[in-house]
């Protein structure tokens, strides 16, 4: 393959913008097409950047010039979209959740092995530096043994979702985020969810139980005004706090409470260079398409345990 790699965007909306512009920043990169069944998004993008649009994606996918995708549409279009795409030969970046379903998810991954693509999950968070500074500190023993990893994701309830709660929307975010930090699979979940202001649970309040320690505690909901987005790594001999907004790290211990000096850095600039590397054989995948559909299948978990009202068993699907 040659050191370009040619790209287009299925949905430019909310997220799908964001993707058109750093794809537009970065090296080894050809922006080429886009699509969206809304003429107007496409208008604009056609004057910004300058490239082909589409309000069918199935035409785009004829392109024999498009290398990889990111597909950022709605998440219950996802795994109809990324089938498509992946049967079409196309790399792609599929936003989260990967799919709305286990089962789709599974087929997504076999398609993606048959056609010996790639196929990598938008969880942009493994991409924030400072949830890659924690591992490493986690990691080089700086707070002890880790016994609690908790994450507050809460926020009024946006605008543009329709299709999933809360659960799949956010805390989707912090589940695979608590696998990343542990390199585990969670063995049980409990949950408590529900709904004031959405036809979807606009809140809940999640247990991740693993092998040993730690255990993991998540609060989400669209509920509370002011948004915040925050993680505790709570160990034997002090305390990590990370701010995932400001990309912040306090540590405290016996000694005191310092901060280290930390620049803050685009995750989601980091996380599309990371894919046109792994496209390019440059890197190996940090999230892949076994973790998209391990994040979904704990928050179907997480719904049905809050549903029944019961610490349900974890049990891998792949």
């Amino acid at each position: 393959m040659s050191e370009v790699v040619r790209v287009g965007v299925i949905g430019c909306g909310f997220w799908g913008k964001n993707h058109l512009r750093v794809y537009s920043e970065l090296e080894n990169v050809e922006l080429v097409a886009a699509a969206d069944i809304d003429r107007d998004r496409l208008k604009f993008v056609e004057k910004r950047y300058g490239i082909e649009t589409y309000e069918d994606y199935k035409e785009m996918l004829k392109r024999k010039d498009i290398d990889a995708l990111s597909i950022c549409t709605p998440s219950i279009t996802h795994a109809e979209i990324a089938l498509d795409s992946v049967r079409a030969g196309k790399h792609i970046l599929v936003a989260k959740p990967m799919t709305t379903t286990v089962e789709d998810g599974l087929k997504l991954i076999e398609a993606a092995e048959e056609q010996g693509v790639i196929l990598l999950v938008d969880h942009i968070e493994r991409f924030n530096p400072g949830v890659q500074r924690v591992k490493e500190y986690i990691e080089a023993g700086k707070v002890g043994k880790v016994v609690l990893i908790s994450s507050k994701r809460v926020s009024r309830w946006p605008v543009r979702i329709g299709d999933v709660g809360v659960v799949k929307d956010l805390a989707i975010h912090d589940v695979d985020i608590m696998r990343f930090l542990t390199n585990k699979d969670p063995i049980e979940v409990y949950a408590i969810s529900g709904r004031i202001h959405h036809r979807y649970e606009d809140y809940a309040n999640i247990i991740l139980k693993f092998k040993d320690l730690p255990t993991a505690f998540i609060e989400v909901n669209w509920l509370t005004p002011k948004k915040t987005r925050k993680l505790i790594v709570t160990g034997s001999d002090g305390i990590i706090t990370l701010d995932y907004i400001t990309q912040e790290i306090t540590i405290a211990n016996s000694e005191g409470a310092y901060t280290p000096a930390t620049t803050w850095s685009e995750p989601l600039k980091r996380e599309l260079s990371h894919f046109i590397k792994v496209i390019l054989g440059k890197e190996k995948p940090i999230v892949n398409g076994r973790d998209g559909l391990l994040a979904v299948y704990i928050c179907e978990m997480i719904l049905k345990s809050a549903t029944e009202g019961n610490v349900l068993e974890l049990k891998p699907p792949i």
